[in-house]
């Protein structure tokens, strides 16, 4: 619950939407309350007297007041989604931003399908818990308040028989959202599971193709879908329970009103429009008990997603910028030194990757990094941008260590091409000026020619406008490490 609030500040900049919504919210539960009055006075002023005057008017007034409740309610459903979208929108903002300053580090610690249900189907159940709360969360509550004061009000001995109902009523409801929340945060490790599962045959559909393994990945697919299909007919299955069993407490409460309200009747002890007022309030009550099952559906599925996002958004980055930390001084020499480095993954007390490394690579000079698979080469480099911090030891360049330097001015001064060639979608010329988006043709061609890619750029069918599809599915292998050999040089 503590982790819903925690996010509430998302809904600050919305606050004035946010508060006028529960302001119509509001005055619709007064007008809602005002109903079983109005038709009280009709039965016992107007037709039991025979008073055409009364019906008219009191059944213009009940028509005046729906019309009013429904440009009311509209304004507050408006309201409401623009909220919840606006929450979604700005809560997906923040989860990329973060995610965008983890290390390689942390993003070790987290898989990609996890993160991806988090920017999506989490972010998606903090917005549902903001709509039903401003449209049901707020309603729900004063209507059952209201019409409890209205039932004691209109008859104190049938509200007395009904406590018991209505305590046991509330019980089930709250039976049910303790029951739910560890069964909502199991869907969402399913589908965790599931996103997994589906990014890695996605990513590596050529692969899988290959090597023939589209069989063992389908059947991989069909345990993680299958996992994911029960815990979720398991949930949906109690959730389908708790309407039935509420629906059964409002018609058990309706018995006992008629049964009891028609004997207190016919002793003259209530009359007729007392009965259906009472009844429209028992009503009144009940619905919001029923609407809180939708509402706490929806808090149960929030309050797990909410943590599992703050999660993300909790994360320190391993690698940051020191409190003092400076710009790599103009201009560049390029002399690296590593002083004894050393360095593990995951925690102080794993295996060293590295040991007491000491090496000096200096300015123009090209160092080529020899060993054995899995030696810590691709390591070794890492180290050097900051991806990972080292464990012991320091990193020079130009006499500077480079943990005292801030992460952009750092990364500015490199040229990384990775392993595995990465492009986005766009055009060759805004993949290739993708780390220098002001760079001009000139920069761009000579970038090309250098890393001799400019010939085949020219052959393509619009040149350098030529549109990349995704991860580069339209150019050849050695042509995508070209254009990632031109961006690194420019």
């Amino acid at each position: 619950m503590d982790q819903i609030f925690k996010l509430a500040f998302f809904i600050k900049p919305y606050w004035k939407r946010a508060t006028l919504a529960l302001v119509l919210l509001t005055a619709l539960v007064f007008m809602d309350l005002a109903i079983p009055r109005l038709v009280q006075r009709i039965i016992d002023q107007g037709i039991g007297r025979h008073d055409q005057g009364v019906v008219i008017r009191t059944s213009l007034l009940m028509l005046g007041i729906s019309l009013l409740s429904t440009l009311f309610a509209v304004g507050n459903n408006i309201l409401s989604v623009h909220v919840g979208e606006c929450v979604a929108r700005d809560l997906r903002d923040a989860l990329f931003t973060r995610i965008q300053t983890f290390s390689f580090a942390n993003l070790d610690e987290q898989k990609t399908g996890q993160l991806m249900v988090r920017l999506t189907s989490d972010a998606s159940a903090v917005q549902r818990v903001v709509l039903v709360s401003l449209r049901i969360g707020t309603r729900a509550p004063l209507l059952m308040v209201g019409s409890l004061i209205l039932m004691v009000s209109t008859s104190p001995g049938l509200a007395l028989l009904l406590l018991p109902l209505l305590l046991i009523t509330s019980a089930l409801i709250v039976f049910f959202v303790i029951r739910m929340e560890p069964l909502f945060r199991s869907v969402q490790q399913k589908l965790d599971g599931l996103n997994t599962v589906l990014q890695e045959n996605i990513a590596g559909v050529r692969l899988v193709k290959s090597f023939v393994r589209a069989d063992f990945e389908g059947e991989r697919f069909e345990r993680a879908n299958e996992a994911y299909t029960g815990q979720s007919v398991r949930v949906l299955q109690i959730v389908s329970t708790m309407s039935p069993v509420l629906t059964m407490c409002v018609n058990i409460g309706m018995v006992i009103v008629i049964w009891v309200g028609g004997i207190h009747s016919i002793q003259g002890n209530l009359s007729v429009g007392q009965i259906v007022a009472f009844t429209n309030y028992l009503l009144t009550t009940m619905t919001p008990l029923i609407m809180m099952t939708v509402l706490s559906n929806v808090w149960a599925g929030g309050i797990v997603s909410a943590k599992r996002v703050s999660e993300v958004l909790d994360t320190v980055p391993d690698v940051r910028d020191a409190p003092d930390a400076i710009s790599l001084p103009e201009p560049v020499q390029g002399r690296l030194i590593f002083e004894n480095v050393s360095f593990h993954y995951n925690g102080a007390h794993a295996e060293s990757v590295l040991s007491e490394i000491s090496l000096t690579a200096e300015s123009g000079q090209t160092v080529a990094i020899l060993g054995a698979t899995g030696s810590g080469k691709s390591t070794l480099v890492n180290l050097v941008p900051r991806f990972y911090d080292i464990s012991a030891g320091r990193i020079l360049l130009d006499g500077i260590d480079i943990r005292r330097l801030r992460q952009d001015s750092l990364l500015a001064q490199i040229g990384i091409v990775p392993q595995e060639t990465v492009l986005f979608s766009g055009s060759v010329r805004d993949n290739i000026r993708y780390g220098v988006p002001g760079a001009g043709d000139e920069e761009i061609f000579a970038a090309a020619k250098a890393a001799q890619a400019h010939d085949f750029i020219m052959a393509l069918s619009k040149g350098y406008d030529t549109h990349v599809e995704e991860r580069g599915a339209n150019l050849s292998g050695g042509q995508k490490q070209r254009i990632a050999i031109a961006r690194a040089l420019l």
